[in-house]
This record gives C-alpha cells, sequence and structure tokens, in this order.
C-alpha cells in the first residue's frame, strides 16, 4: 500500500474532525476512500462547484453512502459548501447526515442509504447521457460488502446489454464490512472476473496509489462499449493504525478520549474547531 502525502493526510483530518464533532460514524469505510475520491475530484471529474446542476458535469454516486464523510470532506475542499458545515455532521439542523441526500447536499449526485441502489441510478444517468447526446462519464462507488445485493447485478447486465462505455463502476474492495470479513459472509471472489462475466472490462489497482487511480479512471472508453469496473484494493480505516483492518471501527459512537488522542496523533496535528473551522 502507498505511503500517505500531505495532501491524503488533510483530508483525513477533515474527516476525523468531522467524525469527532459529531461523536459518531462509519470510520473504516470513509477513511479507505480517501485516494479514490481525491484523484476523482483533483484529476478526473469534470464539474464547477458553483453551478453543481451543470448540465455537462460529469455524475459521481457514491452508492456505498456511509462512507459519507469522505464524500463530504471533499466537496467541502473543493468549495461545493463551506469547511464550517463539517463540524455540524449529523447534527439536527446539519444539511449532513449519516449518508447523503441529493435534495440537501450541494455536490451530491443521488441519495444513499439503503446498499445497493447506486449502480442501478448510474446506469439511468448513463443512458440518459445517450439519449441526449451529451458526453459526461458517470461513476459510481460501490463497498466489496455492497456487492451482496442482487441489484448491483441486475444493473450490471443492464449496463453491459446497453453498451454503456459511458458507465465506471468502482469497487473499494477493503475486504470487510460490518460484521466480518467479506470472504466470510459472501465471498465473491473472483472479482474481476465475475464482472467480466457480465459484459463489464475489468481492471484490478491498489486503491491508494494515485498515479494507478488516475490511469485507471482516465482510462478510454472500450471500442466494443462495454462499461469498465475498477476494483481497488483498499486498507479499511487507512491512516489509523488502531482502525486498519479492525471491523470493530466500521462505525463507532461515543469515542473515548483516548480514541480521540489517537486520532489526533494519527493525523499529525491538533484536531479541534478552532483549528480547522
Amino acid at each position: 500500500m502507498m505511503a500517505l502525502d500531505e495532501r491524503s493526510f488533510h483530508l483525513r483530518r477533515l474527516i476525523a474532525q468531522t467524525l469527532i464533532s459529531a461523536d459518531m460514524g462509519h470510520v473504516g469505510p470513509s477513511l479507505s476512500l480517501v485516494e479514490i475520491l481525491r484523484v476523482l475530484y483533483d484529476s478526473v471529474l469534470s464539474f464547477q462547484c458553483q453551478r453543481p446542476d451543470w448540465p455537462d458535469r460529469d455524475r459521481l454516486i457514491l452508492s456505498k453512502g456511509h462512507g459519507c464523510a469522505a464524500l463530504y470532506a471533499i466537496l467541502a475542499d473543493k468549495g461545493f459548501f463551506p469547511l464550517a458545515a463539517l463540524s455540524t455532521f449529523c447534527s439536527q439542523e446539519s444539511m449532513l447526515g449519516g449518508h447523503p441526500e441529493k435534495l440537501k447536499i450541494p455536490g451530491v449526485e443521488a441519495s444513499a442509504g439503503s446498499l445497493g441502489h447506486g449502480l442501478s441510478i448510474g446506469v439511468g444517468m448513463a443512458v440518459a447521457a445517450r439519449l441526449r447526446r451529451q458526453t459526461y462519464r458517470t461513476f459510481v462507488i460501490t463497498g466489496d460488502g455492497e456487492l451482496n445485493e442482487g441489484s448491483i447485478w441486475e444493473a450490471a447486465m443492464h449496463a453491459s446489454k446497453h453498451r454503456l462505455a459511458n458507465l465506471t463502476v468502482i469497487v473499494d474492495c477493503n475486504d470487510l464490512q460490518c460484521y466480518g470479513r467479506t470472504d466470510h459472509v459472501l465471498d465473491m471472489k473472483p472479482l474481476a472476473e465475475k464482472w467480466r462475466s457480465f459484459g463489464f472490462d475489468a481492471m484490478t489497482v491498489d486503491g491508494h496509489d494515485l498515479t494507478a487511480l488516475k490511469d485507471a479512471f482516465n482510462r478510454q472508453p472500450s471500442s466494443g462499449g462495454s462499461p469498465l469496473a475498477v476494483i481497488c484494493k483498499t486498507l479499511k480505516g487507512k491512516g489509523l493504525p488502531i482502525a486498519e483492518r479492525n471491523p470493530h471501527w466500521h462505525h463507532k459512537a461515543n469515542f473515548s478520549k483516548e480514541d480521540v488522542l489517537m486520532i489526533k496523533r494519527a493525523f499529525q496535528g491538533e484536531l479541534s474547531e478552532k483549528s480547522l473551522f
């Protein structure tokens, strides 16, 4: 796994402060996503933060919506809404809930909560682009545990049938879900071969390697019209040693003083409302 640079630490600091402010949240699933989202928003997606509904923008759906702290951090970092909003995460008056909501949050393309729905929505967006003769691309981020949902594979068959080369599925493959290892709950391997059998081009990359991610996401569409699946091998809880590969940090509430101290040490700086917001 690649070492983290300052920007990756910065985004993790924002995520950590967001979760600490709420005293709860999905720690592991958010931290495994950082480089995926960073590369997409820094180097791949076409968007205008002051015009979140710009018709020609690329679409990004976070189907594993419980990892939303990472999405909120990058959206705030890019200027879709003020950084100060992160400190309101999961409070009663906040637009930033425990799962993303399209009608509340600038930059969010689809509401997510129940797993397995994002790819179906993404397929619809990709079909709409074709019908409207638009060139935007659609990216859908799923979790490997989320692939247990049958609706994912129904959507995959539809994408293949309609040869949606403007659609990319990104699998955050961290080998863990809320109550155990994915291969113990429902083994999906061999994963790349499975996507290929559904008519996708498929590739596997290190999900924390910025260059590999950029190359994969910028890959030219298949001449045969196949949609693309990028399986990103990630480390759940990446950057926070106590949370790495630890299912008990899938979701945490009521952080202890020791938890907060370990988080602060991991992300190299005082995490306080004053320092970040």
